[in-house]
């Protein structure tokens, strides 16, 4: 099964002061050249989700991504998921958003191999908190469910598939300190990577 990464990178940047938290620094790297270096060892393709042409521009020194505009315009991340879905060439997509900088390959590869017959593969801290944007869907379900929505909840989007829920408990013995779910609103919050 062919293997996309779609990452959200069209926020309007609000929780971080106007700063584009894709361009934070760690460890001597940007947020988006970590996550994208990070995603190669996985997937068959990148996918950036942006919200304008103008923003794409702001990625056009990475290699071997590429990045696309969302066509519904000022729908939060399930307008961007649409874009990339549409834009991604893989049968399973990795979906995650720009301000996670130290996504693990081993879980990712976990999420994507568990996906088996089901619709979606979603990391569950307990039953009411879930992590969509760090899971693994089945393109063509994507497709059928992003043609015809009602609501921009994503977490409405997983009830109404066949979802897998992977316990964080077992994606711990992959990545004991979790750091795969570490997202970054505020340069504030970098002080907690270090």
């Amino acid at each position: 099964m062919t293997r996309s990464a779609v990452v959200l990178v069209g926020g309007e940047a609000r929780r971080a002061n106007g700063l584009e938290k894709y361009f934070f620094t760690f460890g001597g790297r940007t947020f988006i050249e970590r996550l994208t270096e990070s995603l190669k060892n996985v997937v068959d393709e990148i996918v950036l989700v942006a919200k304008d042409p103008a923003q794409c521009q702001r990625f056009s020194h990475l290699e071997g991504v590429r990045c696309v505009t969302d066509i519904r315009r000022g729908y939060g991340p399930i307008g961007g998921l649409h874009a990339g879905t549409l834009a991604a060439s893989g049968e399973a997509l990795f979906v995650c958003a720009c301000d996670m900088p130290c996504v693990s390959t081993q879980v990712v590869d976990r999420l994507f191999l568990l996906l088996g017959d089901y619709d979606a593969v979603i990391p569950r801290w307990n039953p009411d908190m879930i992590e969509p944007l760090h899971a693994v869907y089945l393109r063509s379900a994507l497709l059928v469910y992003l043609e015809n929505h009602e609501s921009l909840s994503l977490r409405k989007m997983v009830q109404g598939m066949h979802a897998r829920y992977v316990d964080i408990q077992s994606i711990q013995e992959l990545d004991p300190e979790l750091k795969t779910f570490t997202n970054i609103n505020k340069i504030e919050d970098l002080d907690r990577l270090s």
